[in-house]
């Protein structure tokens, strides 16, 4: 029996919904005052707004980022030179790395802080096309520093150098439907924390799911589309079987028995785990609209799949978790450019785009924070008028809000529980390959990868020497 057949206005709600929150899923020397030159020789002048490039902003909420570029101009009134203005830029993640590179090698963008995937820093870094951050003097400085996610915060570093701060993170959550399952098994055997991929297995078998075509009931669905979110669910694959591809200054260390390993496991969560058949080319919101009409019971995805699922179904239909094994970080951190001519501004507005304050506009926004304390202190709140600003239409007016009226919205113990959830998994969280030649490195592991998949029977041991042999060469910067 399949489960595609809904009726017309539910698909058109879902692909709506989804289309407006998913747009995006598809993540040395510091100058001074006056005049700086580029890499490719062109000056630019210390005038005007500081200029912040971003890829656009995936909460649907109102865009958080711009709300918070709003703040800080808001605190800095006066000369424009102390402004700030947000760019940004369009197209998938592949497309904005390169319209950064083309533009922050060439000079022909004045852009003063940039808003980078996590797995670009060393690329940039080693390029010199931003600037390390200056370590935090001892005291306030330093003891807010610490507030970071540990394993959040390394995303930063290169070569023992920090060269940005964090600004909103992403981590792999398992998110399942409760109402599917609880009919077939007891509700203590419900996803926990420490659920293992064997525990699924054991799962999807008792549900007797065993879908053919694109359509039918599966175990579970995720990104399996020959791009990063294929890279992703490859790494976890790999880490959660003990399978590591270098070490952390990019030099490659693994081997083809290691690689096979690896992809059995990978293999397993397509077998074992009954996926949905449609998953090799599902991105982020062909999966989670597979998950919400019921064509999978479980779903690996980001965090912010919860702000969309509570706008599609009913909460009591779906539950989130920590996900089975390894999950691997995401997300975007901030850096100054190394010829931007206002480097201490930069800075500045760097700080106050990542605060405490800033993180739980973040939080609340539907990204997830880099800082602990956004998720244990509920007296970090969001900045006020940044709160009202991406409230609900039917909350108080937003010229309601002064810095003395915080918007009083006490979050639903679901909605806490999440959040517990969240920050215990960025916690556990692990990287990707970090290397300047990532990517080379995600375009090959991406092409063998989904070949493998898709192939009927594939020769493991043909395919590990095979991707073997094209990752030596990547690493090695050939």
């Amino acid at each position: 029996m399949t489960y595609g057949d809904r009726s017309a206005g539910r698909r058109f709600r879902t692909a709506v919904v989804l289309g407006c929150l998913l747009a995006l899923a598809s993540a040395a020397c510091t100058g001074g005052p006056g005049r700086s030159r580029s890499p490719g020789g062109q000056e630019h002048a210390a005038e005007g707004p500081l200029v912040v490039a971003s890829g656009l902003d995936v909460t649907g909420s109102g865009s958080v980022r711009q709300q918070l570029i709003e703040e800080w101009n808001r605190r800095h009134a006066g000369p424009g030179d102390r402004q700030a203005k947000l760019v940004e830029l369009p197209g998938g993640a592949d497309q904005q790395r390169s319209q950064l590179l083309g533009a922050l090698q060439s000079g022909s963008a004045r852009y003063d802080v940039v808003n980078l995937d996590i797995t670009w820093i060393p690329e940039f870094a080693e390029a010199g096309l931003i600037s390390p951050m200056p370590d935090p003097e001892p005291g306030a400085a330093a003891d807010d520093a610490l507030d970071f996610i540990r394993q959040v915060h390394a995303t930063t570093v290169w070569k023992g150098r920090s060269y940005a701060r964090p600004f909103n993170t992403d981590v792999g959550l398992l998110y399942y439907r409760t109402d599917l399952l609880t009919r077939a098994m007891a509700a203590d055997r419900l996803p926990t924390a420490t659920w293992t991929w064997e525990q699924l297995y054991s799962s999807v078998k008792t549900l007797g799911l065993n879908p053919v075509r694109p359509g039918e009931r599966a175990g579970w669905t995720t990104q399996l589309k020959q791009y990063e979110g294929l890279t992703v669910n490859t790494v976890e694959a790999f880490v959660t079987a003990g399978v590591e591809l270098t070490d952390d200054e990019g030099r490659y260390t693994s081997s083809p028995g290691e690689l096979k390993k690896g992809l059995d496991a990978l293999l397993d969560r397509v077998d074992r785990g009954r996926v949905q058949p449609a998953a090799s080319g599902s991105d982020e919101t062909a999966s989670l609209t597979d998950f919400v009409e019921g064509r999978a019971v479980f779903l690996r995805h980001w965090p912010y799949a919860y702000g969309a699922l509570g706008g599609l179904m009913d909460p009591a239909a779906y539950d989130v978790n920590r996900l089975p094994g390894k999950a691997v970080l995401g997300g975007q951190n901030l850096a100054v450019t190394a010829d931007s001519p206002r480097a201490d501004d930069a800075r500045a507005l760097i700080t106050f785009l990542t605060s405490r304050e800033s993180e739980r506009c973040l939080l609340d926004a539907g990204f997830a924070a880099t800082r602990d304390s956004a998720y244990h202190h509920v007296e970090e709140r969001c900045w006020p008028r940044v709160a009202a600003a991406l409230a609900p239409a039917g909350d108080a007016p937003k010229a309601a809000a002064t810095e003395e009226e915080t918007p009083e919205e006490q979050p639903s113990a679901e909605r806490d529980a999440y959040i517990r959830t969240l920050g215990a998994a960025l916690t556990e969280a692990v990287q990707r390959p970090r290397t300047p030649y990532y990517g080379a490195f995600t375009q090959v592991l991406q092409t063998q990868v989904h070949a493998l998949l898709t192939a009927g029977r594939p020769d493991l041991d043909e395919a590990a020497a095979k991707l073997d042999a094209a990752l030596r060469d990547v690493f090695a910067g050939r």
